[in-house]
């Protein structure tokens, strides 16, 4: 059995929790400026809209937490790393959003029910909420293009997050533009879209970072096969596995069946191996269970 010793993962922690701390400050600013306006208009969609802000500050700490205890490199308690730590805090944005989800739905149910206080518009709100849209993409694509940069999950993840909050805001502004021409109904109707805006980025969050958290595979057995099929030496490999995140920490089990009748021409073998995966999978830890020739497996994979 040779096991290729764990390769060195880039800590990008610091630059993440300074886009976390820029970014939740401009997200309080956001809340403020979103609550002082809805309390000002009455606006039920405006309020709600406030409320899916409150959650981009939470994601934002939650965020910074999570960052700190996502150290690539791996230690005595955590032999594999603790790259999964991110992929939790994308998992806990979700579930602030659900949490949104719920509240908007709920608060416009009761709107429809027992009525409420009309909504007043002026065109002191309209510009305020029009600072507030233009904030909110700064946030978006910065996270975005600084996540994409650093291969950060949790960056990425809050980027989607902020991206729904543009949307909701630009369906917010235009029900206050209804309203601000008579349409006081539609302060309450377009609460319902920006629900479903808020659920659509959930799941995506969710549907992104779980296969990570279960170990889904992390490429495919096939591909790889033709990969160390390509080493010279190599008789033929099999019962292949990976998981983990392409592009940040993967890692790679399999069984060769190497040509070289010496256990040493063997180990050259499997770090020839080791070395062309690396190059291509990279960074990964690999690990090569060697077999004599005589062996033979029908399968590649489990």
């Amino acid at each position: 059995m040779v096991a290729r010793p764990p390769s060195p993962s880039i800590d990008t922690r610091q630059r993440v929790q300074r886009v976390l701390l820029i970014t939740l400050a401009l997200n309080l600013t956001v809340v403020v400026l979103k609550a002082t306006v809805g309390w000002m208009t009455g606006s039920l969609s405006l309020l709600a809209d406030a409320l899916h802000s409150v959650t981009d500050s939470a994601n934002n700490v939650l965020g910074l937490a999570t960052n700190r205890l996502a150290d690539p490199q791996p230690d005595r308690d955590h032999p594999y790393g603790h790259h999964k730590f991110e992929a939790v805090g994308a998992l806990g944005i979700a579930a602030f959003l659900g949490i949104a989800c719920f509240e908007i739905l709920k608060s416009a149910v009761e709107r429809i029910f027992s009525g409420g206080s009309l909504v007043t518009m002026g065109s002191a709100a309209l510009w305020i909420m029009l600072l507030v849209l233009g904030i909110n993409m700064f946030v978006a694509f910065y996270e975005r293009r600084v996540g994409l940069a650093l291969n950060s999950k949790i960056l990425i993840a809050d980027a989607h997050h902020t991206m729904s909050d543009i949307w909701t805001t630009i369906v917010v502004i235009a029900g206050l533009i209804g309203v601000w021409y008579g349409l006081t109904w539609l302060d309450v109707a377009l609460a319902f879209p920006v629900a479903l805006l808020v659920f659509k980025s959930g799941w995506k969050v969710l549907r992104e970072n779980l296969p990570w958290l279960v170990d889904e595979m992390a490429i495919a057995p096939e591909a790889i096969h033709s990969q160390v099929m390509q080493v010279p030496g190599v008789v033929n490999c099999h019962s292949i596995a990976s998981r983990g995140l392409l592009g940040r920490q993967v890692f790679i089990d399999m069984h060769l069946v190497v040509e070289p009748p010496t256990v040493n021409q063997a180990h050259q073998i499997t770090e020839a191996v080791e070395d062309h995966l690396e190059a291509i999978y990279g960074p990964a830890r690999i690990t090569i269970h060697v077999e004599p020739r005589e062996y033979t497996e029908e399968e590649i994979t489990y």
